[in-house]
């Protein structure tokens, strides 16, 4: 996680072929013009470590998900709305991309290629917060 005041998401990624969000008030809210306070370790980590331990016993018993290997994009909202919101935002970017980012030709006749196209997400677990659930 980035430290206080620093630009830049605060976010764990693992890869899988289904790849599940999860919105967490890791932080709480921060004061004055900082985004994120101190850590939130009930309602936060607690929650976030427990999505994690879930994929984990799930991806561990093949009798759950044959075949298939969960994945999380896990986001900080900081306790707050509108910071959430703009994080979330990658979610649905990532959606769009993967949707419309089939064959995109360029003039020349060659193909577009997406080096860093972010991985679509098959539903979110979050928000904490009512007004951060209703901004998502």
């Amino acid at each position: 996680a980035a430290g206080h005041g620093m630009a830049g998401k605060k976010e764990i990624s693992t890869d899988g072929d289904l790849v599940i969000g999860g919105l967490f008030p890791v932080h709480e809210k921060g004061v004055g013009s900082e985004d994120c306070g101190k850590i939130n370790e009930h309602r936060g980590i607690q929650r976030l470590e427990a999505m994690l331990f879930a994929l984990d016993e799930i991806n561990k018993d093949g009798s759950i998900l044959p075949g298939v290997r969960l994945g999380a994009h896990i986001l900080d909202t900081c306790s707050k709305d509108t910071y959430a919101l703009e994080q979330s935002l990658d979610f649905v970017r990532a959606s769009l991309t993967r949707v419309d980012g089939s064959e995109h030709i360029c003039p020349d006749g060659s193909y577009a290629v997406h080096d860093d196209v972010p991985t679509a997400i098959t539903g979110v677990i979050g928000g904490s917060y009512s007004d951060v659930s209703i901004q998502v």
